[in-house]
């Protein structure tokens, strides 16, 4: 188990999909990404499963977002195209799912994290967490991510959010309107669960219509804001911005204390 990137179990009729790389913060890499989509696109078609909850082992973090190690070695444009393809394809997964589904915040939610609760139909976090988009302070564009805050706040909060790359608390995220629930931490994952028993309730066909036609509202938005994001990746990584970030960034944790 310690070796699978995603662990998944059910309980009863919902099924918890769980990010597992703790030590790595549960951050995103190739692994992790080809064995989450293949775990939602499982659940989609389980008959058994009624609703999904999204967390991540550990608590510190559901996830810390893009693993540096894999986005530091991106070396042409052809490979930036491709990774954000992958990433592309990640969030899809969560907004292709017809059943509810629920992320459980364990911990810190930043970039990759924080976009793949956006994706789900509704996040449950605590006061303490951490929860933004730090994509420019690792010199990326800040283009898909901004288009998932477009959608709960308003320009203003997007470019300080975006702009910034500052995370903010749990109790402000709330606040925004970005976590649906606040909870104390130890009832992230109960609530979650509950919740989901809750929607999956719900009459399941108008349930599943009414997220085709959500979906389908944001689908070109979402299609358009991945077609720039790859122009703005490419056009940073010839600047060489994310390298530079980057390996101070790995320099830093090689550093011994």
């Amino acid at each position: 188990m310690a070796d699978n990137p995603i662990v998944v179990e059910d309980r009863g009729p919902i099924r918890v999909v769980r990010l597992n790389r703790p030590a790595a913060l549960n951050a995103v890499n190739g692994h992790l990404r080809r064995a989450f989509i293949a775990a939602m696109d499982a659940a989609q078609h389980d008959g058994r499963v009624e609703a999904v909850v999204v967390t991540g082992t550990g608590e510190r973090a559901f996830c810390a977002g893009q693993d540096i190690d894999e986005a530091a070695g991106l070396a042409t444009p052809r490979a930036v195209a491709g990774w954000l393809t992958d990433m592309r394809d990640l969030y899809q997964s969560v907004r292709d799912v017809d059943k509810p589904t629920v992320v459980a915040f364990n911990g810190l939610a930043a970039g990759a994290g924080m976009q793949i609760g956006l994706a789900a139909d509704v996040r449950i976090g605590y006061p303490g967490m951490l929860f933004g988009q730090p994509e420019v302070r690792a010199g990326l564009a800040s283009v898909v991510g901004t288009w998932f805050l477009s959608q709960y706040v308003g320009a203003g909060i997007n470019a300080e959010l975006s702009l910034s790359g500052e995370l903010i608390s749990g109790e402000r995220a709330h606040a925004l309107g970005l976590l649906t629930r606040l909870v104390p931490q130890p009832d992230v994952l109960p609530v979650a669960i509950d919740e989901a028993e809750r929607l999956a309730r719900m009459p399941r066909t108008a349930y599943r219509l009414t997220k085709r036609r959500l979906r389908e509202l944001t689908q070109p938005g979402f299609d358009a804001a991945y077609r720039a994001g790859v122009a703005a990746q490419q056009e940073a990584y010839a600047a060489g911005d994310p390298q530079r970030a980057m390996a101070a960034f790995l320099a830093r944790r090689r550093r011994p204390d």
